[in-house]
């Protein structure tokens, strides 16, 4: 009889429930517990993330140490192929400057230091007498000359550079054919003396070594005169000069090995010699 009334209390429900009728009550009991669920659930990820973040920090942080290691790691790789493309640049242009002057031998050569007195001028490369090189060399670049070997050591060398206050050079002026001295200064800066007063010289006039005096080959270019400084009481007009090269950016040279500079000093008389 009992199961009869449980079977027949089961049937009446279920005849409710498919009926819609149980729907509010079934709200009433089931939100409560859907609500608690929710709570826990959040309660229980928020937990979860509080014990793993310090793990994520960790990693993130070390994900991003390790990028930027290979960002550096490829700046460097940058700046080394630049430095390789420039050398490449000026071997390339030295090159050309050989092939188009035939007539002397070369030796390429890389600066490795420059003189720190601020009254000297001079450059140090790695090439020496190992290499063939002798004191008085004359060093170029595709631009112009740069000075001449002043001394050497088996695996260097040092190259006075013609601003120099201690560099002279016999010269001449291209378009006029006008010789003159170029001297260096403490300053850095190259000037023209010995320029007759009545000389024209015009700025923009290019300087060029004249092969006088033995010590640099004739033809090889200097820079071009900036200024002209003519006074009536002086002898002669001095002027300022540009150089063709910038010793400041100076990083491959070429040496010019078949050429024998002539020490002419012990010829030449003293000022006050009789």
């Amino acid at each position: 009889m009992q199961l009869i009334v449980i079977l027949l209390v089961a049937l009446g429900l279920i005849g409710l429930a498919l009926g819609g009728y149980l729907t509010p009550i079934s709200r009433i009991l089931v939100n409560p517990i859907v609500s608690a669920q929710t709570w826990l659930a959040k309660r229980y990820q928020a937990i979860q993330s509080l014990i793993t973040q310090p793990e994520d920090v960790t990693t993130l942080r070390q994900k991003n140490a390790q990028l930027e290691a290979e960002n550096s790691s490829l700046q460097v790789q940058i700046i080394e192929l630049q430095q390789q493309v420039t050398e490449a640049q000026l071997l390339s242009t030295l090159v050309d400057y050989e092939r188009r002057h035939v007539e002397n031998q070369y030796i390429a050569a890389a600066v490795i230091a420059r003189d720190i007195s601020p009254f000297m001028h001079y450059v140090i490369i790695d090439r020496g007498s190992d290499d063939g090189l002798r004191k008085g060399m004359p060093v170029i670049t595709q631009q112009g000359l740069v000075g001449s070997i002043a001394a050497v050591t088996a695996g260097a060398a040092r190259v006075q550079l013609i601003n120099d206050p201690g560099s002279s050079i016999n010269v001449i002026l291209q378009q006029s054919e006008i010789e003159a001295v170029l001297n260096g200064q403490i300053t850095g800066e190259i000037e023209l003396d010995m320029i007759s007063q009545n000389a024209i010289v015009q700025p923009g006039d290019l300087v060029m070594t004249s092969g006088l005096g033995g010590k640099y080959p004739a033809s090889i270019v200097i820079g071009q005169v900036v200024t002209i400084r003519s006074e009536t009481y002086a002898l002669f007009q001095t002027a300022s000069v540009q150089p063709a090269v910038d010793f400041s950016q100076l990083e491959i040279v070429l040496i010019i090995t078949n050429f024998q500079p002539v020490d002419i000093t012990p010829l030449v008389p003293a000022p006050n010699a009789p």
